[in-house]
């Protein structure tokens, strides 16, 4: 069991870095859509879209649960699965009615084993995602929120900080915050050295480009989700492989003692035996001359 434990670490710690790699990799691309996005709404008065119009009243909050489709990774799936949990308790307090869109297999098991209602379910990629995954869950969200179905979108998942710490958070997805159109403060974008960007034509027009560019952000924000996610879960499966590898050893040396331990005193035992033994065999020997002897001097024929 050791020799497994030690394994899987060094698979995680391996599995960790290139999922470390991706969050890095996927960020430029983020931060480019970001900008994009922003400057093309900077340029755009009155912007409207549904995607960015709050519902007046919020009956229906749709949680987007990213957990993984294996265990051994200790307290990573419990812990999204308590925060998921405690969301939803919040939003009944205040009269909403939730919807459940589950990533990773083990949310899935334990929500439909305790009866809960699951939308939609997502699973076989929670260790290594890919974008066509996060576009997939894009447009099942995005087309829950703009048909009405749900009134807002908050995606449940665990953040990765580093190797040795992640959180779990709660993020509001849609309706997206006027801020991602509104660059920043609400101003243009300037350029280092402190002019205002210049203006652009559109083809098609802004309008038809938000269109296309608001769907790609939603996408962008679960696919980086998803990728903290499953950092995250290669971190934790290594660090409870780590602590079983450990446990087996003390456990091994502990098991190692015993056992000496019990040899020993078989040894000693057999020993002790040996010892009474050859020492009754001298007794007896003795008793057996002085009788002997005892018997000739009476003439005792026998």
């Amino acid at each position: 069991m050791q020799q497994l434990t030690k394994a899987m670490k060094m698979v995680s710690a391996a599995k960790l870095r290139r999922a470390q790699d991706r969050i890095f990799a996927a960020r430029p691309y983020a931060a480019a859509l970001r900008k994009v996005l922003t400057s093309v709404a900077t340029r755009v008065e009155n912007i409207t879209h549904p995607l960015l119009e709050p519902r007046e009243a919020e009956r229906n909050v749709l949680m987007v649960v990213v957990t993984a489709d294996r265990g051994l990774c200790g307290a990573y799936n419990s812990s999204v699965i308590r925060a998921a949990e405690g969301s939803m308790k919040e939003q009944a307090e205040l009269g909403r009615d939730y919807a459940l869109y589950i990533v990773g297999r083990k949310a899935e098991g334990y929500f439909r084993y305790r009866n809960f209602r699951i939308d939609e379910s997502f699973t076989g990629f929670s260790d290594r995602p890919t974008y066509e995954d996060a576009r997939t869950i894009g447009r099942a969200v995005t087309k829950a929120f703009v048909d009405g179905e749900v009134d807002m979108v908050e995606l449940v998942y665990t953040r990765f900080i580093s190797a040795g710490s992640q959180e779990v958070v709660r993020r509001p997805l849609v309706p997206l915050e006027r801020e991602v159109t509104a660059g920043g403060d609400g101003r243009p974008d300037e350029h280092d050295d402190g002019t205002a960007a210049a203006a652009y034509e559109f083809e098609p027009g802004p309008d038809t480009i938000l269109d296309a560019l608001l769907p790609r952000y939603i996408e962008a924000r679960i696919y980086a989700a998803l990728l903290n996610a499953a950092a995250s879960e290669h971190a934790a499966r290594q660090r409870a492989m780590k602590s079983a590898t450990d446990n087996a050893d003390d456990l091994i040396t502990r098991l190692t003692r015993v056992m000496n331990r019990a040899r020993q005193d078989a040894i000693t035992t057999e020993i002790m035996e040996i010892v009474g033994g050859a020492e009754a065999l001298r007794s007896g020997v003795g008793i057996a001359d002085e009788t002997f002897d005892t018997a000739m001097s009476l003439g005792d024929p026998e």
